[in-house]
């Protein structure tokens, strides 16, 4: 059963419709007895291609029409599947172990062939994205409860946005628990307090100036935790092909850390290989995309039919900061000739933008001409090369060089005084 308290706003506003709304709440039933609640506001937004080759994106909410077929329960395993017309639909599975339930899986399935969500597209495609949300440990006879906004990142093209969020996975005995687990965004956030070390307290200024006496009690801070130090990336073994039937045309192995600035602070994470892998090969541009957790990565190769490098970069991030979202384009990294790999071994930095780096290892890539499935002979990286090592030679031998040129020019100007002296 499904009650619906929402109030609807259409609109239509630089290419993107959106749909405003309170909520929907699911009742599920096993036997006449309840076994699974839900109450929530769910929102989507999808990028998809129209003509010309560009891109629309839509955003929309679960509409009033949903219908809570599928969704079932039992004891260790429970489904809320919300269906709605033209092929659309959202859910969650949920699993139970050891007396607490988690949230395993999250699918969103759209079809682009419906023409009133995804009007002027080009594809006729029922797309299907899954996602891990962050909804663990929850105790048997308790909700989970996330008044804030958690956008989780499906794909590059798709991303879904919960709030107001209560969920009861697995119910005893057909009744309702008012226990609650809430989510770690509604938790309330202890403010630091403030150390002083031999403050000198100065009273507001007037006609005099009045200081206050020193005082020289210490407030000794507690130690700062280091931040650790990720391990190394594990490296992805990446291919994009044009059918099942053919061989790859794209391949790529790296493994990747991504630096990223959110609301002014500086963070460094792991991409892990991905749970999705998706792209498309074509003469003069080749994509990558990859999806992990809640990290999606597009990498985008350009052909100049002589050589072939990495022109854009998209990456979005589901923090517990919010939505990291950056692009970078009119790169060229990774450059090599085409109809040869691009290779570097060593650890390697790239600053895509003001607040997007890319650290990667063990990389080699190779997005046009692959022949066979396999990898054309590499081109490697400076830094992997025979003559990286004369790096450090030369810049000795140039401050070297520097060092004497001084010595001379001092000895020649201590000369040219004693000889002033000597004439007068």
């Amino acid at each position: 059963m499904m009650s619906r308290y929402a109030a609807f706003v259409f609109f239509l506003s630089f290419g993107v419709v959106s749909h405003l709304s309170h909520g929907i709440e699911v009742e599920v039933k096993n036997k006449d007895k309840l076994c699974l609640y839900a109450s929530l506001t769910l929102n989507f937004s999808v990028t998809y291609e129209v003509a010309d080759n560009k891109n629309k994106t839509v955003s929309f909410e679960l509409p009033a029409n949903a219908s809570s077929d599928g969704s079932k329960c039992d004891d260790t395993n429970s489904i809320l599947k919300l269906s709605f017309p033209d092929g659309h639909s959202w859910s969650v599975d949920f699993s139970l172990k050891d007396e607490s339930y988690q949230a395993d899986t999250m699918t969103f399935v759209y079809n682009l062939n419906d023409s009133k969500v995804f009007p002027d597209s080009s594809s006729n495609e029922t797309i299907t994205v899954k996602t891990k949300p962050d909804i663990t440990d929850v105790g048997m006879n308790t909700s989970y409860s996330c008044k804030s906004k958690d956008t989780l990142v499906a794909s590059l093209r798709a991303n879904m946005t919960l709030s107001d969020v209560l969920i009861q996975a697995f119910i005893v005995s057909g009744n309702r628990s008012k226990n609650l687990t809430t989510c770690r965004a509604d938790e309330p956030v202890t403010p630091t307090p403030t150390h002083v070390t031999n403050a000198t307290t100065v009273a507001p200024a007037t006609n005099a100036t009045t200081v206050a006496p020193a005082t020289n009690a210490t407030t000794v801070a507690p130690p700062t935790t280091p931040t650790p130090t990720l391990p190394t990336p594990t490296v992805g073994n990446y291919s994009i092909r044009h059918d099942a039937n053919s061989t790859a045309c794209l391949l790529a192995n790296f493994g990747l850390r991504i630096g990223f600035t959110q609301n002014k602070k500086y963070q460094e994470v792991n991409f892990d290989p991905p749970t999705e892998v998706s792209g498309s090969c074509g003469a003069d541009n080749s994509e990558l995309i990859l999806v992990s957790n809640n990290i999606a990565v597009s990498l985008s190769f350009y052909n100049d039919t002589n050589k072939f490098r990495l022109h854009a970069v998209n990456v979005t991030i589901n923090s517990s900061s919010g939505v990291f979202a950056q692009s970078g384009a009119n790169l060229s990294l990774w450059e090599a000739a085409v109809g040869s790999s691009y290779m570097c071994n060593k650890e390697q930095n790239f600053t895509i933008t003001s607040l997007l780096s890319f650290y990667t290892f063990s990389l080699h890539v190779q997005p046009f001409a692959v022949k066979n499935g396999i990898y054309s002979t590499a081109e490697e990286c400076f830094l992997d090369s025979d003559l990286s090592f004369l790096v450090p030679i030369a810049v000795g031998v140039a401050l070297s060089f520097l060092i004497i040129l001084v010595l001379i020019s001092y000895l020649i100007g201590r000369r040219k005084s004693r000889t002033g002296y000597q004439s007068v």
